[in-house]
């Protein structure tokens, strides 16, 4: 096996080519923002860019995978470099999970690159699935094998190493832990209440809303209680950002222990493309929606149901969105994040590439 153990020695021959590293940085940075525009459409599939550069590290396309069961992002890169006549100058091919080597719904991405012109493969992350990696090794053994680097072994590029991780986050969690990636979203007052003023569902500015959309757009899931469905009737979709493209299909789990779901408020969600579930047990969640194929969920819900997630320590990361002093007030809202461990929220707090602190991190 051929894969490297430094990211810099990756000529042929073993000299330190160091000036490569901002063009490999921009090819992965935006492989990652690519990837990053089909989170919450992916599932049960992770998120996952793919960059194609030519001999002088110049991306030439960059694709993603978009949805379960079409093709993975490295498939896409190539057919998209074929359609545009460059696929014989692709040299390099920067991937932010290892590329998939089992068929499934798609063909292995693994051999989709051992019969391209593509000489060096850099992966971001590996694969957390044992059912579909081992693409690296069978790069990197083929007769006359690839050049397989990880960034895991490449100091410089540590910190996109960091944000494939996050991008991969969810799902790893569902496949390592049997649970769905859990994100709570909290919207506070300028006192610190969650309760709005009377005759008002929200006090949180248009920038929280926005990033409140966004965050469900990003998500596979909401999980809220049977307090918040009495009280508010709310329909959970998607306003202020577009939504992905075909008919909604998240998951809507509502903790419900005493059977007080409203027929009518279930019948409309469905007809509307969402799957309900009703869960009687706070403890079971995150494993219930995990068998229901979902990576990435966020939690709408009021202080009762929120206290009880913190209370067990159901929650990967917690989203607070804090209105200023004097109510809805966009100048002097904040919003904050903690997280335990790397975190998918990076892709849309900031640029993805600045990571969030495990303490409270402000944006």
């Amino acid at each position: 096996m051929t894969e490297r153990s430094s990211c810099i020695k990756s000529r042929p021959d073993g000299a330190i080519d160091e000036a490569r590293l901002p063009a490999l940085r921009a090819g992965f940075e935006a492989a990652l923002r690519e990837a990053a525009q089909y989170l919450g459409a992916t599932s049960p599939n992770p998120a996952v860019g793919c960059a194609l550069l030519d001999a002088q590290d110049r991306i030439l396309v960059v694709e993603a995978h978009h949805r379960a069961g079409t093709y993975h992002a490295e498939a896409r890169a190539l057919e998209r470099a074929r359609a545009l006549g460059v696929l014989h100058k692709a040299v390099t091919a920067l991937v932010t999970l290892e590329p998939c080597n089992h068929t499934g719904r798609t063909p292995p991405c693994s051999e989709a690159l051992r019969a391209s012109p593509v000489g060096e493969v850099w992966i971001g992350a590996r694969d957390p699935n044992p059912e579909a990696g081992g693409g690296a090794a069978r790069l990197s053994t083929m007769p006359g094998g690839k050049t397989v680097v990880m960034l895991e072994s490449c100091r410089a590029l540590s910190d996109i190493h960091q944000a494939c991780k996050a991008l991969l986050a969810p799902f790893a969690e569902r496949i390592t832990r049997g649970r769905a990636w859990i994100t709570v979203k909290q919207a506070l007052d300028g006192r610190g209440s969650m309760i709005p003023p009377q005759g008002q569902k929200t006090f949180t500015s248009e920038a929280s809303l926005l990033l409140a959309h966004r965050l469900r757009r990003a998500t596979d899931a909401i999980v809220t209680g049977i307090g918040t469905v009495l009280a508010d009737a709310p329909m959970l979709t998607v306003r202020r950002v577009a939504d992905h493209d075909g008919p909604p299909r998240r998951m809507v789990v509502v903790c419900d222990r005493k059977g007080r779901l409203p027929s009518s408020w279930r019948s409309t969600l469905e007809g509307n493309g969402y799957r309900v579930v009703v869960s009687r047990s706070l403890e079971e969640v995150p494993s219930l929606l995990a068998g229901h194929g979902v990576n990435w969920a966020m939690v709408e819900a009021g202080p009762g149901l929120l206290d009880a997630l913190d209370r067990h320590g159901l929650w990967n990361d917690w989203l607070t969105l804090r209105a200023g002093a004097s109510g809805n007030d966009t100048v002097s809202a904040r919003i904050s994040a903690r997280a335990q461990g790397v975190t998918p929220l990076r892709f849309l707090l900031n640029d993805g590439f600045s990571s969030v602190s495990s303490s409270e991190a402000e944006f």
